[in-house]
C-alpha cells in the first residue's frame, strides 16, 4: 500500500517538466507528507493539460458518505496472498470502486518520493522510496479520479486513488508487500489517452527496481499534522539498493 508521498516541487517548475499549464491560482506548499485528506496535484485524462488539485483518498460517486480509498488493488480479488511473482489476472475493472474509473477517469499523481514501511511494523519502520533515473525530477503514479457530490454540504469533490501491483525487488527488502504502480515517462500519455481496458492493463506492473533506491527515516511521518524536511532525513547509513 501507499499511504504517503512527497510532493515538493515548486508548482510553476512541475507544470514546466510536465509540459502542462499551471493552476491559474494556488497556494500550494511543498508536502513531505502528504496523507490521506490532502490535496495533491493531478493530470487528468479529461483535462491533460493542465495540473488540478484533487483530494488523496478517493470517494466514489456513488458513496452515501465520504471514503479515503487512497490505493487500489491492480489485482483486485485476485492474489490475495500479495505473491510477488503473480502472473494472472487483474481485477481492478471489476471492483465496484474502481470499474469506471480505471476505463475513463485515469490520472497522474506526480510525486518525488514515496514511504513505505515493512508490512508488519508499517510506518513504526518507515523508508523514503525514490528514483535514482529522473535525476530529481518528480515521477508519476498511475491513478483513477472520481467525483462525488457531498448532499449535506452541496459540495463536490474530486479525489484519487493511487493504484498498487505485486513488490519490486526493492519494496521486497523492506521488505513491504505492495508497490505503487511508476509510469515510465514513455507510458504517461497512454495512461491518459482513451486506450482500452485491456490496453493500459499492462501497463500495471513495478517500476525497474533497478532505478529505486530507499533509506531510513524517523516514525514521524506517521504524523499527518506533522510536516518539512526533517520528517525525511535519513536516521543511519543505511540505503537499499539493487546491484
Amino acid at each position: 500500500m501507499c499511504g504517503r508521498f512527497g510532493m515538493i516541487n515548486n508548482i510553476d517548475d512541475l507544470a514546466q517538466q510536465l509540459q502542462v499549464f499551471p493552476p491559474e491560482q494556488s497556494n500550494f506548499a511543498p508536502n513531505y507528507n502528504t496523507s490521506p485528506g490532502d490535496y495533491s496535484p493531478v493530470i487528468t485524462n479529461q483535462k491533460p493539460d493542465v495540473l488540478q488539485f484533487f483530494q488523496f483518498g478517493l470517494t466514489p460517486h456513488w458513496a452515501k458518505k465520504r471514503m479515503y480509498l487512497f490505493n487500489a488493488r491492480a489485482e483486485g480479488d485476485h492474489n490475495k496472498t500479495n505473491d510477488p511473482g503473480y502472473t494472472g489476472a487483474l481485477g481492478i475493472g471489476n471492483k465496484p470502486a474502481f470499474k469506471k474509473a480505471i476505463r475513463s477517469q485515469r490520472c497522474l499523481i506526480p510525486a518525488n518520493f514515496f514511504v513505505e514501511g515493512p508490512t508488519q511494523e508499517k510506518l513504526n519502520k518507515p523508508y523514503v522510496v525514490y528514483l535514482t533515473d529522473r535525476n530529481k525530477q518528480a515521477f508519476c503514479f498511475a491513478g483513477v479520479w472520481d467525483s462525488w457530490v457531498d448532499q449535506d454540504k452541496n459540495l463536490l469533490v474530486n479525489s484519487f486513488a493511487i493504484i498498487t501491483t505485486i513488490p519490486n525487488a526493492l519494496l521486497q527488502q523492506i521488505p513491504h508487500h505492495r508497490s505503487p504502480v511508476i509510469l515510465p515517462k514513455a507510458a504517461e500519455k497512454q495512461w491518459l489517452s482513451n486506450a482500452a481496458l485491456d490496453e493500459i492493463l499492462p501497463l500495471l506492473k513495478p517500476y525497474n527496481a533497478h532505478h529505486m533506491q530507499a533509506y531510513p527515516i524517523d516514525a514521524g511521518i506517521k504524523n499527518p499534522q506533522l510536516n518539512g524536511r526533517a520528517l525525511v532525513k535519513k536516521i543511519n547509513d543505511t540505503v537499499l539498493r539493487i546491484d
